[in-house]
């Protein structure tokens, strides 16, 4: 019996000794992989964990703040964006595995300003899903909304209340920030404490995730810095600030070895802080209308891969599992992409695929959009030149008013160019879910290059009427 007792021990030490090479056998691949990626995406730094049947190795590079020379490591915070949905849909798993919260239940059962309308009828469940009706936009609007007060998540979450969603609940998947703000505010009630005491003590402690926190408002220095684009450089954006509003849909703060503990636990098929069913279900397609998307977790293949990213103004994460493989990593980079210039998606997606393995097709499209930013870039300046041009021709303007065809040449450039401010302003921020300030934050060179062509539109084609229909002198 003892003899059985020692050679069971001993192939328990091989085993973690098999499991921690086959998790090393990713990071040098990664390495290699970041040895070209990471130079060119101008970011100043980043940090990755890879997660094998538990065993984890990771990495880190660069610098925390740009300039700073203080190194980031894998155990440094970063905002996680939207992966932090996937800790706010486990807190919830948690309060309906200890029957204080049902799937099904309509929210107005548990937030009373939810009342006997429309949104009163919305389910957890499609809240989870982002089913609720409640679109991009809404979701993303608020962003700016921050008062600084204590209840500014349950003051955000009245405001949406009473705005109802855009859509009939339960008839589309439409992925919003508003779902799980909502979500964060059940927490609070349900359990009579604040979203980020009940996550760090349910969640982050727990697990051991001793580099983690929840965003409360307060500065942090020990978090990595993100930095937004400034055409060809980064620029860093509020060092250390958090924020309490968005905290369930996007304000976790985790370092990459704590990542990997916490995707550790979503994988090993144990009963530990969530039930193995409990997670499971978080995986799998949460309704027909979402088949792509479980508790918190986007789904490829039904559920064979789960993942998810997270963008703040100025870091971009990512986080995937393949959870029949107990297999994970988790990519951290405190610097927003660029619209086509020193664009950062290659580091996550392509972290992501290295480690599982798969071939990475390279950053599909930037060639397109670096031309959109260029064209943006150079329309002010033909503007500015063109306006310089009709100060000096004021002859051959003043002529065009004497016939038909002329002063429809005069005219229809301010129309055109109104509706060019229409384009820039308000429809592609709308193409990015957000509005025109919010796309300032993320991509503030672009977003003023915007205001600055629609404005100069307007001036060359008002100065351009004002001149024709001037007197000679």
């Amino acid at each position: 019996m003892g003899v059985w007792k020692q050679g069971a021990a001993w192939l328990g030490v091989l085993l973690a000794l098999l499991l921690g090479v086959q998790a090393q056998a990713q990071v040098p691949l990664i390495e290699t992989y970041l040895d070209d990626a990471f130079p060119a995406s101008g970011a100043p730094g980043m940090a990755y964990a890879v997660v094998k049947d538990g065993a984890v190795q990771s990495g880190a590079r660069g610098e925390v703040l740009l300039g700073s020379g203080e190194a980031v490591t894998p155990d440094t915070p970063f905002l996680l964006g939207s992966i932090s949905k996937s800790f706010t849909a486990l807190a919830v798993m948690q309060i309906v595995e200890a029957g204080e919260v049902e799937l099904d239940a309509p929210i107005s059962r548990y937030l009373t300003e939810f009342g006997d309308g429309p949104a009163g009828a919305i389910t957890i469940r499609q809240l989870l899903s982002h089913t609720s009706g409640y679109s991009t936009l809404q979701g993303n609007d608020r962003h700016l909304d921050r008062t600084g007060s204590a209840d500014e998540l349950a003051q955000s979450v009245a405001r949406s209340a009473q705005a109802g969603p855009d859509h009939a609940p339960g008839t589309r998947y439409e992925y919003s920030n508003a779902n799980y703000r909502m979500l964060g505010r059940v927490v609070e009630v349900v359990t009579g404490s604040d979203f980020a005491t009940y996550v760090e003590t349910n969640i982050l402690q727990p697990l051991g995730m001793a580099n983690s926190f929840v965003s409360d408002g307060q500065d942090h220095p020990q978090m990595a810095t993100g930095h937004t684009p400034w055409f060809w450089s980064k620029r860093a954006f509020e060092p250390g600030r958090t924020h309490r509003i968005n905290a369930p849909a996007g304000g976790i703060v985790a370092s990459a070895n704590d990542m990997a503990l916490y995707l550790a636990m979503m994988m090993n098929g144990e009963d530990d802080i969530l039930s193995a069913k409990g997670k499971a279900m978080m995986m799998r397609p949460a309704s027909p209308v979402s088949p792509g998307y479980g508790f918190g977790w986007m789904l490829i293949a039904g559920g064979e891969t789960a993942y998810h990213t997270g963008t703040s103004p100025g870091v971009e994460t990512q986080a995937s599992m393949a959870p029949g493989e107990r297999l994970g990593v988790i990519a951290l980079v405190n610097s927003g992409s660029g619209f086509g210039v020193a664009e950062t998606h290659p580091l996550t997606a392509g972290v992501a695929a290295t480690a599982f393995g798969l071939p990475y097709e390279g950053n599909s499209g930037q060639m397109a959009r670096f031309s959109l930013f260029a064209m943006l870039l150079l329309a002010p300046l033909l503007l500015v030149a063109c306006i310089g041009w009709a100060l000096k021709h004021r002859a051959v303007l003043r002529a065009k008013r004497k016939g038909r065809a002329g002063r429809f040449s005069l005219w229809f450039p301010l129309a055109a160019m109104a509706g060019v401010a229409v384009i820039l302003l308000l429809v592609v921020p709308g193409l990015f879910g957000v509005p025109l300030r919010t796309l300032l934050i993320y991509l503030p060179d672009a977003g003023l290059l915007m205001i600055a062509t629609a404005a100069l539109g307007l001036i060359w084609a008002a100065a351009r009427l004002a001149i024709a229909y001037s007197r000679a002198r």
